[in-house]
């Protein structure tokens, strides 16, 4: 089904376009590819490649790079064409726009400006690989690309240790082997991953297993196409009752011994009902404890 032209409201369009399969595009995106004033892209040639896929046409519509090279000269561009009541699409390379993308800068000026600003959610390499990696997902750190030197990729790695929530990374192929191999050293050979690469493509593949194992396994051999790296979360620093009785007071400053609890308990991985004791023993409060 191709799309029609529509009449869209003036603004600034984020369009989410495939990561590997033409056909992971929503009906919404072909709509607002088929109908903005003005189109702007990461790579004009992909997005352009994409639309004749789909049968939508240019046309005479401007057609316009914005990337990190040409971004300060392209911004105030799309902002006039944005503040005359244009319409403007961006599309980055492949997935969801700002995430490892020039669009950051655009979306903030936009803001600062008070332009709208619409997203049009759709297919994320980081989203894909959490959905395959087996990992839990009710939290998670998307931390980009790891430095390239080795000693500063296992700096990073150690500031990432003890975050509470699974850790995602894109990769390249030809540092995936090194990459695994300073993580499993650094967060440690058991802790639980997963190494997906060319999502939603034709050989798309999802190898699971400790972090020194996948090490192993990737160091056999090359890796090739695009990779996203899950981590499993890592363990909370023991706190000591002392802090924690500190940060209970602090909390319930502001908040009641119930909300106290919880903030506390999350942050520090306590069990909840023994941080909730605590809160009570400071005589902040006499709330009836409720489990639900």
């Amino acid at each position: 089904m191709n799309s029609q032209p529509q009449n869209l409201a003036g603004g600034l369009y984020f369009v989410a376009t495939p990561i590997g399969n033409a056909r992971d595009i929503t009906l919404r995106a072909l709509d607002v590819l088929a109908s903005a004033d003005v189109l702007a892209a990461e790579d004009t040639r992909s997005l352009r490649k994409l639309m004749e896929i789909h049968g939508l046409s240019v046309g005479d519509r401007p057609l316009l790079a914005y990337h990190d090279h040409n971004g300060a000269k392209m911004r105030p561009r799309l902002m006039a064409e944005i503040a005359a009541g244009k319409s403007v699409a961006y599309a980055s390379e492949a997935g969801t726009p700002l995430i490892s993308d020039p669009g950051f800068d655009l979306s903030r000026a936009a803001a600062e400006e008070g332009l709208p600003v619409h997203s049009l959610p759709g297919a994320s390499a980081v989203l894909a690989a959490l959905t395959m990696a087996g990992l839990p997902t009710d939290r998670f750190l998307f931390a980009g690309f790891l430095p390239n030197a080795r000693g500063q990729r296992k700096s990073a790695l150690k500031a990432l240790a003890g975050v509470q929530a699974t850790l995602v990374f894109y990769e390249s192929p030809k540092r995936t082997a090194a990459m695994l191999a300073d993580a499993a050293e650094v967060l440690g050979a058991d802790r639980p991953a997963a190494m997906c690469r060319e999502l939603t493509k034709r050989y798309e593949e999802c190898k699971r297993g400790p972090l020194a194992q996948l090490a192993g396994e990737i160091a056999a051999g090359p890796v090739k196409g695009e990779v996203v790296i899950v981590i499993g979360r890592g363990e909370a620093e023991a706190v000591s009752e002392t802090v924690m009785n500190q940060m209970l007071q602090d909390a319930l400053k502001s908040m009641s011994v119930r909300d106290a609890a919880d903030l506390v308990a999350e942050g520090t991985g306590a069990p909840r009902r023994q941080v909730y004791q605590m809160a009570l023993k400071l005589g902040q409060g006499d709330e009836p404890e409720d489990e639900g």
